[in-house]
């Protein structure tokens, strides 16, 4: 939970405001994703509920605690996939389990089922230059969720792809979200991403950045049975889908407009 959260950087001596009074609540379980302008601060509500950084004023909790440093009940997927280069896919699954002591056979069993999942059962004892973008964000993904964490917390983790492997990994993730529900916080620059694959999503103002609204789309997503398409492109052909996407577009626009006219 983000409770007032303000943000100040400090940049040639003059401080530099990134955030200000943020508040949103992630409850267990849900997907969320945060939309917004360039520089409004979406990367750093992600750092700070990693334990990366820390709020100004206000606070930020994870399961009723204050966030005080990164913690293994989350887990965070970058748009770089920063893989070992020199382990293997399963090594590379392995390293988060291993840290946390975990038995071997019990580790064997986790690792299988990732593979399983995520489509790479053929790949374990591939290196990450073997493997194409999609596939290598595959196993920075089960890598995360190998750790079983009580939180995922995902920046841009489709940016850095081409747009046809963006969409196999939005569908895979969907997938995922489904049989391996977990509390996920997705920051990303697209709203037809955002509404495909949230529960609701956190549209914010330009910097300093402030929760503007937030959307509900789970409500809609069941009322319509969107689950029933397993490709992307047919959940966007829906008027519900349409209609989500151009409320969420409005609303940036007016915030950029607004954001224009100010001296």
């Amino acid at each position: 939970m983000f409770d007032r959260v303000t943000r100040t950087f400090e940049r040639d001596g003059q401080p530099v405001p990134a955030l200000a009074e943020m508040s949103f609540t992630v409850r267990e379980r849900e997907f969320v994703a945060i939309v917004g302008p360039s520089g409004c601060g979406k990367t750093t509500c992600m750092r700070m509920a990693a334990g990366l950084e820390f709020p100004t004023s206000g606070s930020v909790t994870v399961g009723g605690r204050g966030v005080t440093g990164p913690g293994p009940e989350r887990a965070v997927v970058f748009q770089q996939f920063a893989l070992f280069p020199w382990k293997t896919v399963y090594e590379n699954i392995e390293f988060g389990l291993r840290g946390k002591g975990i038995a071997r056979g019990e580790r064997a069993e986790r690792i299988a089922r990732q593979l399983e999942l995520m489509g790479l059962r053929d790949y374990g004892s591939a290196y990450p230059h073997q493997l194409s973008g999609g596939m290598q964000q595959r196993v920075a993904i089960a890598r995360s969720y190998v750790l079983d964490p009580g939180v995922l917390l995902m920046d841009e983790p489709f940016g850095a792809l081409d747009a046809q492997t963006r969409v196999v990994m939005q569908e895979e993730l969907v997938k995922l979200s489904r049989v391996n529900p977990r509390t996920v916080l997705f920051i990303t620059h697209s709203v037809e991403e955002a509404v495909y694959l949230a529960d609701r999503v956190v549209v914010m103002s330009p910097r300093p950045g402030r929760m503007r609204e937030v959307v509900d789309v789970a409500t809609v997503r069941a009322a319509e049975d969107w689950d029933r398409h397993e490709r992307i492109e047919d959940v966007m052909d829906q008027q519900s889908f349409v209609r989500l996407r151009t409320r969420i577009w409005r609303l940036l626009r007016e915030q950029q407009a607004t954001a224009t006219e100010q001296p």
